[in-house]
């Protein structure tokens, strides 16, 4: 008896109040969240009205040849292409460069080949040698070391002495393939305007409807192209380089100190420092170019990981730079600090994951705890909309997205920790796998890898999450007075799918 009334003093006194306490931190952090995707939508519904596209607000004209002197008068760019054993996608993305309409004596493009693999080395090799008999100045270059990995190759790729010619630098990942008038659509807008140092694309998924995960992927991604980085561009001129598919002017570049490897989001680094010097950036949707979603649960997860443990350690590293810094307003770096960092980049994760997957399903143990119906339903119920307004076909899939959503914040969480407290994977790459068939070539033999079996297929994490959810749903179907466990099922399934390795191809 003595035991018992122990237990229930200390459930009382202590592990209940702890509990409201972590309730009531989750309702602010839910509010926060919710006026940051409604200041975002609000932009983005503006824009929409007034018709205010970049070509607008900033000059744009169509580079025209000169009569006599040609393609004098454009001019010099350099397109980077950063690979490493990319055996299924390095023709498709060498070829997209190579087919871009500009002068070809104003073009260069640079394979920064950091291949391992003595076949597909030669491969890229022979690729650019026919792409430079027909004309193209095409250079395939390579170091003895991947010290630095993507930021480490771009680096060393600006030290050529050509690179020195080239007034703007596109940048394209390995898996993507810009249309052929993607320089004549882009640079203009840095020859026009002085003050701009980036113009950023969208992406274009080829293989968004290949799997339900992709399909979720792209809902996801398409509100961070419409929400996020088309409200910054408008609203402050910032966003988040994407790390491809965009246009630098060198000179900002250089101001800035170039790339930094101190992070896994060395795209972001750069855009940071630049947006600082006061450098302004355009993103213009109406440009896209193709791209691949990761297919593969495992590969998905890495990428995952690298997207939210990077920021968190920047954050940690130049949140007193920002701060210090002399050079903007003080309204754009609170924008930085607070919206860009804090609340996207961290908050949302923590909030995500420990109030939709532990906090609520714990509160069926606690009948003394009251969380408000605007918390569980209203505000997410405006928040997904909002998302699934990005990608209206896939509108009926939004629960789907939703539960998917949860599960990978469990992963977001646990990157953003150890980029903040800079632990053991801080600086963890793994290079997403491209499958090239997404793209629909054959141009290269397929090499098909063994089924693991069942037991090598399961992620443990979201298991032990999943189980826990569904004791909490089986609890409150049991006693329970609320339908809170209908959310419940649906959440533990998808976290046992996914630690099944059900998901994905």
């Amino acid at each position: 008896m003595e035991t018992m009334w122990w237990l229930r003093q200390t459930r009382s006194l202590l592990i209940v109040p702890v509990f409201k306490c972590l309730v009531a931190i989750c309702l602010v952090i839910s509010l926060l969240v919710f006026v940051e995707s409604v200041y975002m939508n609000i932009v983005v519904l503006y824009v929409k009205l007034l018709k205010r596209k970049p070509e607008k607000t900033y000059k744009w004209e169509a580079m025209q040849e000169d009569i006599e002197q040609g393609g004098q008068n454009f001019p010099m760019v350099l397109v980077q292409i950063p690979m490493y054993n990319e055996r299924e996608v390095f023709q498709l993305s060498i070829g997209a460069a190579c087919r871009l309409i500009w002068p070809l004596d104003r073009l260069i493009v640079q394979v920064l080949d950091d291949s391992t693999d003595p076949t597909i080395m030669e491969m890229v090799s022979m690729e650019c040698a026919q792409w430079a008999s027909k004309g193209i100045n095409i250079k395939c270059e390579r170091r003895d070391n991947r010290n630095g990995y993507k930021a480490g190759a771009l680096k060393q790729g600006m030290r050529h002495s050509y690179v020195k010619q080239c007034n703007y630098i596109a940048i394209f990942d390995a898996d993507f393939q810009p249309e052929p008038d993607y320089l004549q659509r882009t640079v203009p807008f840095l020859i026009h305007n002085s003050e701009l140092a980036l113009v950023q694309a969208r992406w274009k998924f080829v293989n968004a409807s290949k799997c339900l995960m992709t399909r979720m992927q792209e809902m996801s991604l398409n509100y961070h192209f419409m929400a996020e980085q088309e409200s910054g561009s408008t609203r402050h001129a910032f966003f988040g380089f994407n790390g491809t598919a965009g246009v630098w002017r060198l000179a900002a570049m250089e101001e800035a100190g170039g790339w930094k490897d101190r992070t896994t989001v060395e795209d972001m680094d750069l855009a940071v420092r630049v947006g600082l010097h006061g450098w302004k950036f355009v993103f213009v949707n109406d440009i896209t170019v193709k791209s691949e979603l990761p297919s593969q649960f495992k590969a998905f997860r890495f990428q995952q990981h690298r997207w939210s443990c990077g920021p968190a350690n920047l954050f940690r590293k130049m949140t007193m730079e920002i701060i210090h810094n002399k050079r903007v307003m003080i309204w754009k770096k609170l924008y930085v600090i607070y919206s860009f960092f804090f609340v996207r980049k961290i908050i949302v994760h923590f909030f995500t994951f420990f109030f939709y997957c532990v906090i609520l399903p714990t509160s069926v143990f606690f009948s003394e705890v009251n969380i408000p119906t605007w918390s569980t339903i209203y505000l997410p119920f405006m928040i997904t909309l909002f998302n699934a307004i990005a990608t209206p076909r896939s509108f009926y899939l939004v629960v789907f997205w939703v539960l998917f959503e949860n599960v990978m914040a469990m992963h977001r969480t646990k990157g953003t920790f150890i980029g903040l407290l800079e632990g053991g994977r801080v600086n963890e790459w793994v290079v997403t796998e491209k499958l090239g068939d997404a793209l629909e070539t054959k141009l290269l033999p397929q090499v098909k890898k063994p089924r693991n079996g069942i037991l090598e297929r399961v992620n443990t994490k979201e298991m032990m999450v999943g189980i826990y959810i569904l004791c909490c749903a089986c609890y409150d179907f049991a006693y329970g007075n609320t339908l809170l466990y209908i959310y419940l099922s649906m959440q533990a399934l998808a976290f046992i799918i996914c630690g099944f390795g059900f998901v994905g191809t």
